[in-house]
Formats: structure tokens, C-alpha cells, sequence
């Protein structure tokens, strides 16, 4: 049997007098095109959706599915870090930034947020940083499906918008191909000017 999330930190912690818990991820530090998405969300222990897993371990159909389960029963808040924060603050702040966003964005102020890394998010908030919590804890698992399936839905958009650049396909991480397309015609306005990738591309083009 594979191993999943559970509900066990959430459980752990409410014996020790936390009542509402929130979990919450990122989707999108390894791009380098396009914002950073995270998410908050607070499960209804009587109504969680089955399938719940580390979304990078799903399939594109299941995580869209889960998405729409987890939006109709639990409490979701959603931040966005963009590509101007990005570049002036660097991704790992702007990450931490878009999840204090999310939390803030949930209709209930949660007593403990749960969060996947090894930083918390901030001292306003009570948090607990779990490494790999997505494989871990089923809220911070919930809440990377629903960052993943909000910022794919956004480069994919996006790919309407910059055509060149497959963003549909390759969601603005740096591919072969992206980066061959990168090299060749140079950075758009949502490439994060500060990635290496990106300052090389445009080196190149000058030169």
C-alpha cells in the first residue's frame, strides 16, 4: 500500500487545543516564467474528498477533480506572488509572502497553519514548518492541488497572450524547448528577470 497524507498532524495538534488548522503550499518556485500561486486551505473532517495526495503524484484529471472537491467543502484562500514581487524581493519571499496571502484570504482565522518547507510564514501567525508536508499532512496536501491547478490554469492563459513560448505546455519551467525559445527571441514581460536562465538570455541578445 503507498504511502499518503493523513490526517495525523491535524489530529496531533487539535489534542493539544488547536481548533481550526490550516495547511498551505506554493506552486511554483522552479518556473522561470510566470507568478508564484499558494494556497490555504481548512478541511471539514466530514467531508474530504478521497484521492487527496501530494499533487505532483497525481495525474492532470485527477488533480482538476480534486480541485472542485476540495473548493465545495472546505475553507480555501488563495495568494499570488507575481513577477514584479519575484524579482524584487526573490521567489522564497515572495512564496512566504503568497501564503501569508492565502491564510489571510480564508474565511476563518485558523489557530495553527501547517506549512510545507522548513521556514514558517510568519510570527502573525502561529505556523509549523513541515518538510515534504505535502506527502505528510492531508491539508498541506490539499492546499498544493488547488496552488497547482490555479497557476497551470494561469500559464496556460498566459500562453494565449505570449504565443511564442509554449507556456501551455511547459507551464514556464525551464525546458529544453523553453529555453531553446528563450535563447532564441529572449525574455516576455512575465519571464523572472532575475533567474539565471532569463539574465543569460538577455546577455546573449545584446551581445
Amino acid at each position: 500500500m503507498l504511502n499518503r497524507p493523513s490526517c495525523l498532524m491535524e489530529n496531533n495538534y487539535q489534542l493539544k487545543g488547536y481548533k481550526i488548522i490550516a495547511g498551505t503550499d506554493e506552486a511554483g518556485r522552479g518556473p522561470i516564467a510566470g507568478p508564484v500561486i499558494a494556497a490555504a486551505v481548512i478541511l471539514d473532517k466530514k467531508n474530504i474528498p478521497d484521492g487527496i495526495n501530494d499533487s505532483k503524484k497525481l495525474s492532470e484529471k485527477n488533480r482538476k477533480k480534486l480541485f472542485y472537491e476540495i473548493k465545495k467543502y472546505a475553507d480555501v484562500g488563495v495568494g499570488v506572488g507575481d513577477v514584479e514581487k519575484i524579482d524584487n524581493i526573490n521567489i522564497l519571499q515572495s512564496s512566504l509572502w503568497a501564503m501569508r496571502q492565502a491564510v489571510s484570504c480564508l474565511k476563518r482565522e485558523p489557530d495553527l497553519v501547517l506549512v510545507d518547507g522548513n521556514i514558517s510564514i510568519n510570527p502573525q501567525y502561529n505556523s509549523v514548518p513541515i518538510i515534504k508536508g505535502d506527502a505528510i499532512s492531508l491539508s498541506i496536501a490539499a492546499s498544493s492541488i488547488i496552488a497547482k491547478v490555479i497557476r497551470d490554469e494561469i500559464m496556460i492563459k498566459f500562453s494565449y497572450i505570449f504565443k511564442d513560448y509554449m507556456f501551455d505546455a511547459n507551464k514556464g519551467y525551464p525546458t529544453q524547448k523553453h529555453l531553446a525559445i528563450l535563447k532564441k527571441i529572449g525574455p516576455s514581460a512575465i519571464h523572472r528577470f532575475t533567474f539565471k536562465p532569463v539574465i543569460i538570455s538577455r546577455e546573449n541578445l545584446k551581445n
